[in-house]
């Protein structure tokens, strides 16, 4: 066992944050944590582990993003008109090049030692149509130990030679990759229509017949991210109620299903997700950065539908939590008409803006009391911050009121220099 002492973050079942001041975090032979709380009430009973005392920091869960292409490492900060025009000039000539497996090893151990250096110990990701980009990822995620769901992209239709998969292969390749990859270790294998205009009937059917086959792994899509989009998917699929009913009518709406955007949705598309206990995957850098618009936080929390912080790397403009924490915090400060419906603004606490891409992101992926908090029984995962890394941070925090004062200030003035150590599971990165 191993014990660690500073002050500590973690998160009842209510999301409210539970912080000690000066905090004991006791972690097991198993990597898992044994017990956290108060050093006073815990010292006594765990005086004969070895421990580290790490004054003046914070450990704190580590972060999870439910929503990232690490394709996409190398077109992030690219201009365009928006999404599709992003698609055609970026994305997909740069995952073409993942046809070749030393690009795809070389660009995904980057990727993960990017999301340790940025505090992020789980993540849902994105790899290519190529079955090379999914073994690299998943190769990386076993030397870096971080607990990395990921699947080959399904895109049988409306997108370039490069990046076109054929059907039946596809499918036979997802199948493949599920056997020899979910559930390894910390892996877990997420089926992946990279969004309805790219799939066929029979890939999107194919695709729900291996998601109820293997019932344990994940699905991850995108909808309801851009009106051209949507318009798009309506052409295609004229007698959908909703483009979010597409993916409902194929069987792939579901738990363990996690949709990035769901901007442009109506209260029908919210009440269905929730029936289905499907999750969304909320983008906001990404969103303000292609023009997309505002996800609505107010209409999600009153729907009662899950969902979770991701920066959508790279239409996301950076890997730091602290930026997606504070653009959500923008985004649901701005009132914004989209469509015909308006939405409303309202103000996301710290606790809350924190708990979304920890605990939150964690719950939405259905790993709540796995990953993503630091309660007895969570993997161990967790973050060092130096409320101190900066002369403004280090200046603000001193003049703090409590825990959300605390929490605000560093998503507001944080970046990745506020992570000082970040471990996975009793696997070490500085």
């Amino acid at each position: 066992m191993q014990a660690y002492r500073a002050s500590l973050l973690r998160f009842n079942e209510d999301t409210t944050a539970a912080f000690d001041e000066d905090g004991l975090l006791v972690v097991g032979d198993d990597g898992k944590v044994v017990a956290a709380g108060p050093y006073g009430a815990l010292q006594a009973q765990y005086a004969q582990v070895g421990s580290q005392h790490w004054p003046g920091r914070i450990i704190a869960p580590g972060f999870v993003d439910l929503h990232v292409h690490y394709p996409q490492v190398d077109v992030i900060g690219s201009a365009a008109d928006g999404l599709l025009p992003w698609l055609e000039q970026h994305t997909f000539p740069q995952e073409a090049r993942f046809s070749d497996p030393a690009h795809a090893a070389q660009v995904a151990s980057f990727f993960t030692a990017e999301l340790l250096r940025h505090g992020v110990t789980t993540a849902m990701t994105f790899a290519t149509s190529h079955v090379s980009s999914v073994n690299a990822l998943m190769e990386a995620g076993q030397v870096s130990g971080q607990r990395i769901i990921t699947g080959k992209c399904l895109q049988d239709r409306n997108c370039p030679e490069g990046v076109r998969d054929a059907t039946e292969q596809s499918l036979l390749d997802t199948e493949a990759l599920i056997q020899r990859w979910h559930g390894k270790g910390r892996l877990g294998y997420a089926i992946t229509p990279r969004f309805a205009p790219a799939c066929s009937d029979a890939q999107l059917s194919g695709a729900a017949l291996l998601a109820a086959k293997y019932s344990s792994v994940w699905i991850q899509s995108h909808v309801a991210e851009n009106d051209d989009e949507i318009a798009w998917a309506k052409q295609l699929y004229p007698s959908a109620p909703s483009y979010l009913s597409v993916y409902d009518g194929f069987g792939l709406l579901r738990e363990r299903s996690v949709y990035a955007h769901c901007i442009h949705f109506s209260d029908a598309d919210r009440l269905l997700m929730r029936q289905r206990g499907a999750a969304a995957a909320v983008c906001p850098t990404s969103n303000l950065f292609l023009g997309s618009g505002y996800f609505d936080f107010a209409a999600a929390a009153h729907a009662g539908m899950l969902y979770g912080l991701a920066s959508d790397v790279g239409g996301g403009t950076s890997f730091s939590p602290f930026k997606t924490m504070l653009a959500a915090y923008y985004v649901a400060r701005s009132s914004a008409l989209t469509g015909n419906t308006a939405k409303q603004a309202i103000t996301l606490s710290p606790q809350q803006l924190w708990w979304q891409h920890t605990a939150g992101a964690a719950q939405a992926l259905g790993l709540q009391g796995v990953v993503g908090n630091l309660q007895p029984g969570c993997e161990a995962d967790f973050v060092v911050l130096n409320p101190q890394a900066t002369p403004l941070l280090a200046r603000r925090v001193a003049r703090a009121q409590g825990v959300d004062d605390l929490l605000f200030a560093m998503i507001v003035l944080g970046d990745e220099r506020v992570i000082e150590r970040t471990q996975v599971m009793r696997v070490a990165a500085s």
